[in-house]
């Protein structure tokens, strides 16, 4: 082992979006360290107070890598504000197993940000956060945040940026292009693009027990029933399209559901069903034949990830952080206003009039997501590590040349 480069991951909990490509980053041959920083998350069961209820993921997420659980002392341990994270043996720790490098994921806790201060220029630092510039507020509160952000990276030697957005908002935030390496938001495309039709089946048998016409194109919202989700979009637009043959799902938990479900009582076209885990996901997906994001503020968005894994198009709105990379107008789904009620509505018409143009689009909607992979991510932090492994100083930062060559 002493022949690997050793790499300290540092996140605050185990998730499903990150274990799988962690697992495949240690069989790659890098020897890799996860500290999650809190430790109350160990059990796996958390409540999420956007579904409103204990979470507890039905997907294995602490097996085929190296992680520990460090001691969190916060007085309210939270991943939600900076001192719900509060780790004083964190950087202690890290140092005792050695790392050649720390891979930290957000500075926007008091452990975090700490570590990436402690570790400048003792090892490199690789930094991963999705922030955009989509939603930022105006006047002296920008102003501010932009200082503060130049100082925060500085701390940073690489960032991981995941999509068009976040690469702006680190460019905007001090960082050169000759720091950043595309590492794209992904999923477990396999999973979800099952070459098997048992989840297409469970799907369709499953909306013979919803009682929904079998001419019907279905509309599918999944997540969160709360204000900065937007689910009520949903509603409008089902009553929008009341002359057409479609029916509209959602899937999901928050405090506007029962709101939501007063607007919608008598309308048969508008379903609802409860928060489903992981597992059945790819199922769920299947139920529509359009997904739907209609977020108010969203840094990138990984049910439409999921979404065009499942050969689904989709429609999302404009603050959708993942929108620019992950939507080809007219090709893999639509994007629109957050209060565009018409054009979702023309878009469904065209649809329910040409129901080839419904399967090509979700045939380019299954290709594009190829380019959005663990295997991508891992290669990444690879070429990082690579680097390293050959003594390569960092890129000098005014040199046009070296950004082109990294990015």
């Amino acid at each position: 082992m002493s022949g690997k480069k050793k790499l300290a991951i540092v996140t605050t909990h185990p998730i499903q979006y990150h274990a799988p490509w962690m697992i495949r980053l240690a069989e790659k041959g890098i020897q890799i360290k996860v500290f999650y920083t809190w430790e109350q998350a160990r059990s796996g069961t958390l409540y999420d107070p956007g579904f409103g209820k204990d979470i507890k993921w039905d997907l294995p997420l602490l097996e085929g890598y190296d992680y520990q659980f460090v001691k969190n002392t916060s007085s309210r341990p939270d991943n939600r504000h900076f001192r719900g994270i509060i780790n004083p043996d964190l950087n202690k720790e890290i140092e005792a197993w050695g790392p050649d490098s720390l891979l930290i994921f957000g500075w926007n806790y008091h452990s975090h940000l700490r570590c990436m201060r402690y570790f400048h220029k003792k090892v490199p630092v690789i930094f991963r956060g999705d922030s955009v510039l989509l939603h930022e507020k105006k006047g002296l509160w920008k102003l501010a945040r932009r200082l503060f952000l130049n100082w925060v990276y500085r701390y940073v030697d690489y960032a991981l940026y995941v999509g068009t957005h976040n690469k702006s908002y680190f460019l905007k935030h001090g960082l050169h292009a000759s720091q950043l390496i595309f590492a794209p938001h992904a999923i477990d495309i396999e999973r979800f693009a099952e070459p098997t039709p048992d989840y297409l089946r469970r799907a369709e048998s499953w909306k013979k027990e919803l009682n929904i016409p079998a001419n019907h194109i279905t509309v599918l919202y999944a997540g969160k029933m709360i204000p900065v989700k937007n689910p009520g979009f949903v509603i409008d637009l089902a009553e929008a399209c009341k002359g057409l043959p479609v029916s509209f799902i959602l899937v999901g938990n928050g405090s506007l559901k029962p709101s939501l479900q007063k607007l919608a009582k008598g309308n048969k076209r508008i379903i609802f069903l409860d928060f489903q885990n992981q597992t059945l996901m790819p199922a769920v997906y299947r139920l529509g034949d359009v997904y739907i994001m209609p977020s108010l503020s969203e840094t990138w968005g990984m049910g439409i990830n999921e979404a065009l894994a499942c050969g689904r198009p989709v429609m999302a709105s404009e603050e959708v952080g993942c929108a620019a990379d992950l939507i080809l107008e007219n090709r893999t789904g639509i994007t629109f206003k957050a209060d565009d009620i018409e054009k979702c509505a023309r878009f469904l018409q065209e649809l329910c009039r040409d129901r080839q143009r419904l399967a090509d689009m979700g045939n380019d909607a299954a290709s594009l997501i190829q380019f959005f992979t663990f295997a991508h991510i891992v290669d990444s932090i690879g070429h990082i590590m690579g680097r390293l492994n050959r003594k390569t100083p960092r890129p000098d930062p005014e040199s046009p040349v070296a950004a082109e060559a990294i990015v």
